[in-house]
């Protein structure tokens, strides 16, 4: 009888999450050019969707630009899903978002996802360049969604709309809740919506909020079951040793943000011990508790794990590599292990 573990892994929906990390040394130029060149490969591999995550005032991320990176991924790509992981929607008016997205799946129609979040994806003084109105805390959000949802609805009478969504009024483009802790797991299982979870930097979470997802959902025009993908780290190479040198960068980037030194993504060191002291590297271990670094066997054992664990229908992949073509290579040995 066939091992269910493997069968689960061979049935699993598999994508990428992409921060287009600024390399040291690098540009934010250099980081575009390897995200399209990661989406054509990835595409080929089996890889069901390629979203790109909204930050601000980061010198290590250049994703600023969500929806522009969007068009440039899909015009270089032919089938792979491409979207958002996710809009920050408190940063935005819901019809501007409605307008982009209707755009981008009227230029590539049916491979286009809208992954929304409710953090401000920044600090707190970028957050107030980036809005208007610089008191939201997204706690409106549930209402700006519901806005925005109305503006593709599909039959409506349009003489009777005073502002409309052109393009985006009657599109058909999927959005998905992204959520860091209860609040979108729950919302999204009321509004009968996927949700997508950040395990790769809220791995204490992960399991409560996709029960609390599981036990709220409602059934809907979108989805008659939940459907759940959880994101996590993986860094996979051709052996456990170089894959944990690889995962240095990782933790340096985790570093950095405790230390709120932010910038580009370091290259790999010998030993992570020698740049850190022990708190931090608790720090470290709690926070990348359930990344998946190793070679090819030790990564499909922790992959078997994780999605015996969460049950998830879809993981989706974040890998914080320094060096371009290890980071491809990590890819494409996630494919192998998911296609035996």
């Amino acid at each position: 009888m066939e091992n269910q573990a493997r069968k689960k892994l061979r049935d699993l929906t598999y994508s990428v999450l992409d921060l287009v990390p600024v390399l040291k040394g690098g540009t934010a130029g250099d980081s575009i050019k390897n995200t399209v060149d990661i989406a054509q490969h990835t595409e080929k591999w089996g890889y069901k969707r390629y979203w790109l995550a909204e930050h601000h005032n980061n010198p290590g991320i250049s994703s600023s630009a969500t929806p522009v990176l969007i068009g440039h991924v899909a015009a270089n790509t032919s089938k792979i899903r491409v979207g958002s992981g996710g809009v920050m929607l408190p940063n935005h008016s819901s019809l501007v978002v409605a307008e982009q997205f209707g755009t981008l799946e009227s230029m590539f129609p049916n491979r286009i996802d809208l992954g929304l979040g409710r953090a401000p994806g920044t600090d707190q003084l970028t957050a107030q360049a980036l809005r208007r109105d610089y008191r939201s805390d997204g706690q409106d959000f549930p209402e700006q969604l519901a806005e925005l949802r109305e503006y593709f609805q599909p039959n409506k009478d349009e003489k009777e709309l005073k502002v409309r969504a052109i393009p985006g009024l009657g599109l058909q483009i999927p959005i998905w809740l992204l959520g860091s802790s209860g609040f979108s797991a729950q919302l999204a299982g009321l509004l009968g919506l996927p949700f997508s979870f950040a395990s790769h930097f809220s791995p204490e979470n992960t399991l409560p909020a996709l029960a609390l997802y599981r036990n709220s959902f409602q059934p809907s025009k979108d989805l008659d079951k939940p459907y759940s993908m959880v994101c996590v780290n993986v860094i996979a190479a051709d052996t456990d040793e170089e894959a944990q040198r690889l995962a240095t960068t990782l933790q340096q980037y985790h570093l950095n943000i405790i230390r709120n030194t932010r910038g580009p993504l370091e290259p790999p060191v010998d030993h992570i011990d020698s740049i850190c002291n022990s708190y931090e590297k608790a720090y470290l271990e709690q926070k990348l508790a359930k990344s998946i670094i190793g070679g090819p066997e030790t990564v499909k054992l922790q992959l078997e794990r994780f999605i015996e664990e969460t049950q998830a229908d879809e993981i989706m992949v974040n890998s914080q590599i320094y060096d371009h073509p290890a980071r491809l290579r990590s890819f494409k040995i996630i494919s192998d292990i998911l296609n035996e």
